[in-house]
């Protein structure tokens, strides 16, 4: 869609939508326009009201104000029921799918045009020529459970195609996907959008804007900041729009000498979830200041590596030494005891508890430091106050440490889990050791740059810093060394001055074209 013809009637129009929350207005008289054949980007920060907007159209809130109008026609939306009549479909950042039955059960799961005698072939059929029209390699009768996540997403995308939505609203659907996963999935929305559907595309990554969108509507605390055709714009002023303030996208890492050793690690194995080696005698070595980043592809063993250095995975055979200390097998709490602080890959989930509160939840970590308890009683007075600053300083969008955490959206409750882990220790002092799990994963630019600049504070405070991310720019952008790890094993370690980002990417997909049957994609 080259340019926006007014007069055709868009797909979907919303008009002065207003919706309030206790404390906060989530959309503040909020337009936007949906045409057919047009991938329209939703951009702005975590909070900014972006997915509280589409959860409207969605019929999952009632808006306080505004008008919702469907190829021209008003209309008033009040479950998901309705929607789904209308032709929109959602597909949520947490997939509402059944493990155990097979893709063509759940994507006709509910479908009325089955009737009451299944002809499994016929639905199994097509749901199989659906997947070929958008160069899908999905079997209909696999289980929803063996398959990767990038497959996952895309059985609902299939539910939504199977009954026609002309309208389809995607919540951050890159945040779970790998890159070639994203790719795949961005080739898809152009098929649909050139079959003439519409679809809405929630982000707050500003590259994904560029590469998949035709135009883009920017939110900034609830508001529309501005709706423009995406090549008439550019990254720095969709940041600015976004943030109200110009972005750094290159960070300036100063040289640090580098100190003693903390952290080693001595031919590690380690068992995976499945029961098979998934580290296969890993050494690995760092310094106080300095930033290791471990590059490879999804599932070969790193995150497995930091949940062993977290003390939450057995070590089969081999040792872990911090400060020359064999601490292996210790267990969480003594290596928290010991200044390791933990980022886990799914921190929203592992991390935190949803129906406590923030300060019961940065209370998870510090309730047994001398500076918040003694050995009867916590001092919540303490942890409210220190809770309050952690808020301030970590520009986390609420009003007080006792809202419930569940509240919060993603990207604010990664900021909570990066506050707690970062802040003190249970003496008080910096970290010894981060391990940080793919810290930025699913903050906006402004958070992100936020993070990065964090992590080379404490490099230059003293932490020794283990970074996996999703994006191999940021590993080697950051790290003063990069590790590569290929089936378990650590293949190849280097300066990120010595190679470049493909010579890495190709490092890490060497040997790996079949990882236990699932997709093979950079991380």
């Amino acid at each position: 869609m080259e340019g926006h013809d007014v007069s055709v009637i868009p797909l979907v129009e919303l008009k002065g939508i207003v919706k309030r929350f206790p404390n906060v207005v989530a959309n503040d008289h909020v337009d936007f326009s949906l045409m057919p054949g047009e991938v329209h980007a939703l951009l702005g920060e975590n909070a900014a009201g972006k997915t509280t907007l589409m959860n409207i159209l969605y019929g999952f809130y009632h808006p306080d104000d505004g008008e919702i109008y469907v190829k021209g026609k008003k209309v008033r939306i009040k479950s998901p029921a309705d929607s789904i009549k209308l032709g929109i479909g959602m597909v949520h950042q947490n997939f509402r799918l059944i493990p155990v039955h097979t893709v063509w059960e759940n994507v006709v799961l509910g479908l009325k045009e089955t009737g009451f005698i299944l002809n499994k072939k016929k639905l199994a059929e097509k749901v199989k020529r659906v997947c070929e029209e958008y160069g899908w390699n999905i079997d209909p009768n696999a289980k929803v459970w063996q398959l990767s996540v990038g497959e996952k997403q895309q059985v609902e995308l299939l539910k939504l195609l199977i009954r026609n939505a002309e309208v389809l609203i995607l919540d951050e659907p890159t945040s779970v996907l790998t890159p070639q996963e994203t790719k795949n999935l961005f080739k898809a929305l152009r098929i649909m959008a050139k079959k003439g559907r519409g679809v809405i595309f929630i982000t707050h990554k500003l590259e994904e804007v560029f590469e998949v969108s035709d135009r883009v509507t920017v939110m900034r605390k609830g508001r529309v900041i501005a709706t423009k055709l995406t090549n008439e714009v550019t990254v720095e002023e969709l940041a600015n729009m976004m943030i109200g303030r110009s972005v750094l996208f290159k960070l300036v890492k100063p040289a640090i000498k580098k100190g003693d050793v903390v952290l080693e690690a001595i031919g590690l194995k380690v068992m995976g979830d499945r029961g098979v080696l998934a580290l296969d005698g890993v050494n690995l070595r760092i310094h106080s200041g300095e930033i290791v980043g471990i590059a490879g592809i999804a599932g070969n063993g790193q995150e497995e590596l930091m949940e062993v250095l977290a003390g939450i995975r057995k070590v089969y055979s081999g040792k872990v030494f911090i400060d020359g200390e064999d601490v292996t097998n210790k267990g969480a709490r003594y290596l928290i005891e010991k200044g390791v602080a933990y980022i886990p890959s799914e921190s929203t989930r592992w991390a935190l508890i949803r129906d406590m509160t923030l300060v019961e939840n940065i209370a998870l970590k510090l309730y047994r430091s001398r500076n918040f308890s003694n050995i009867l009683t916590i001092n919540w007075r303490k942890l409210f106050e220190f809770s309050k600053k952690l808020i301030e300083e970590y520009d986390i969008a609420t009003h007080s440490p006792s809202k419930l955490a569940g509240i919060l959206s993603g990207g604010n409750l990664q900021k909570v889990v990066l506050a707690r882990e970062l802040s003190a220790t249970q003496d008080g002092k910096i970290p010894k050791l981060i391990l940080a799990a793919y810290p930025t994963k699913g903050l906006d630019v402004a958070a992100t740059e936020f993070v990065q600049g964090l992590l080379l504070k404490y490099r230059a405070l003293g932490s020794a810093i283990i970074l996996l991310s999703e994006d191999l720019e940021e590993i080697m952008m950051l790290s003063d060394r990069v590790a590569v790890i290929s089936k378990g094993r650590i293949v190849g370690e280097f300066s990120p001055t010595e190679k470049t980002v493909e010579e890495v990417g190709m490092m890490m997909v060497k040997g790996n074209t079949a990882l236990g049957g699932r997709k093979v994609c950079l991380s």
